[in-house]
């Protein structure tokens, strides 16, 4: 996510990280270099005029040139403007309000409206446990209704049928009827997508939230599309009551221009973030830890949400035991940490959260897919049981007959052998420093001051 604007703004700030002394020409040399990152990220210009200026006014100021570390006052300028710039801090939906809660969900055609519905239907039931219905205003868009119905079922929540020939004010006030009826907490109403902007669409849109009278009125926007991203938030806003923004396909973007102009331009939150095509892709936006990640500081507290949310605790007690025991780490249990790695979402969603990641070459993250860490288990799939509990038994003939076994070559399977044993001397590490989370918390003094546990 952003690796371009990462690399870049990593590349010029890393130059001052170890300077005793700064001065006026470097600190406006180093912005200047800032400033190309921002427009190469597509960052709209009167956001890079209005940071810059924040920026330069602390930076000549005594915060930075009076500090004992001048080079490492200025980062965390820029990264506290950067989180200013995205909001602050995260901005929850409203979800005190008299139930249902009504959520409206706008946006333009093709910018993952109906799956931010499943999505965020999915977090509301998970981890808030809330009772949630689903309803599609969208009767222009063949199968849009039908594809709301199939992802319902799928993250588990309630679906208020509706049908191509009704009126979407008229499904809307059905649904909220049916929802307090049947005493739902929420209701997410998915409403139709145009092209571009348009007088029908806005009157449309408009119509359906006087009818409802939302009590959150979500923009749902394509976050590759940069800038203009931001600008159709904000010809949103002026035609309806935005309380918030949820930025999708950010996994795909390199640049990260609409997440830095969104809140400038539209006064508004952005209050999630999608991740990816999943269901479970879908995080609260939080602009501290964002900022820290574009900075390439890592997002540590994110990923110990995600491993405490998503890892199988019986399974990583059951390892912690067996370690107590002194029993080494082996094949099967490398399987089974490949599968709760694979829970946690994409590979490259958790390199993103890891302190440091952006001085990794860019061939060697290339490398680090998630089709990896599928090959590696079927691997370890095409050994016996001795093989996996006896890695060491593992010779020539055997290396032969698991790369058969799972469609690879030997050297892959050699490949395998070494990661394993880099991991076994891992796992020690972490069994010494209190297992996963006491190794993550272990990474607290490599996060930016102020992001503590």
């Amino acid at each position: 996510m952003f690796e371009n604007l990462t690399d870049r703004l990593s590349s010029a700030l890393k130059n001052l990280r170890g300077q005793g002394r700064l001065n006026e020409d470097n600190i406006k040399d180093a912005l200047r270099e800032v400033r190309v990152a921002l427009l190469e990220a597509d960052v709209a210009l009167p956001v890079i005029k209005d940071f810059l200026e924040q920026v330069r006014e602390r930076a000549i100021g005594q915060e930075v040139l009076g500090s004992l570390t001048p080079g490492q006052a200025l980062i965390k300028v820029v990264r506290d403007e950067l989180t200013q710039l995205m909001g602050e801090f995260n901005e929850e939906l409203n979800l005190r309000a008299a139930p249902p809660v009504v959520v409206l969900m706008a946006g333009l055609q093709g910018s993952g409206k109906t799956t931010s519905v499943a999505k965020l239907a999915r977090l509301l039931r998970e981890r808030h446990h809330k009772k949630v219905m689903v309803v599609s205003c969208d009767v222009y868009r063949p199968a849009a209704i039908e594809q709301l119905q199939t992802l319902a079922k799928e993250v588990g929540v309630e679906f208020f049928a509706s049908h191509a020939g009704e009126k979407p004010v008229d499904i809307a006030k059905q649904a909220v009827d049916a929802a307090r009826r049947s005493y739902l907490d929420v209701l997410l109403i998915d409403t139709a997508g145009r092209l571009h902007i348009d007088d029908d669409m806005m009157g449309e849109i408009k119509a359906l939230h006087q009818a409802v009278k939302p009590t959150e009125t979500l923009f749902v926007v394509d976050s590759m599309t940069g800038q203009d991203a931001a600008n159709t938030a904000k010809a949103f806003n002026d035609a309806l009551p935005l309380t918030g923004v949820i930025l999708t396909k950010t996994d795909g973007d390199a640049r990260g221009g609409a997440a830095l102009s969104v809140r400038h331009l539209t006064g508004k939150p952005i209050k999630f973030m999608g991740v990816g095509e999943k269901t479970t892709a879908l995080e609260p936006f939080y602009p501290d830890r964002l900022a820290a990640r574009i900075i390439g500081q890592g997002d540590v507290l994110s990923l110990i949400e995600e491993v405490e949310r998503k890892v199988d605790k019986d399974k990583a007690e059951q390892l912690a035991k067996k370690m107590q025991k002194g029993k080494g780490f082996d094949l099967e249990d490398f399987r089974i940490q490949l599968q709760e790695m694979r829970k946690m979402g994409s590979l490259s969603s958790i390199m993103d959260k890891m302190p440091g990641m952006s001085q990794v070459p860019t061939a060697v993250k290339n490398q680090m897919d998630d089709r990896m860490l599928i090959r590696m288990e079927a691997m370890i799939n095409s050994m016996t049981p001795h093989e996996r509990h006896f890695p060491a038994v593992i010779k020539g003939s055997r290396k032969l007959r698991i790369a058969k076994g799972s469609g690879s070559e030997v050297q892959d399977v050699n490949r395998l052998l070494k990661q394993f044993m880099q991991m076994q001397k891992m796992m020690k590490q972490m069994h010494k420093k209190g297992g996963l989370m006491g190794m993550l918390r272990g990474m607290k003094g490599k996060m930016p001051p102020g992001m503590s546990f």
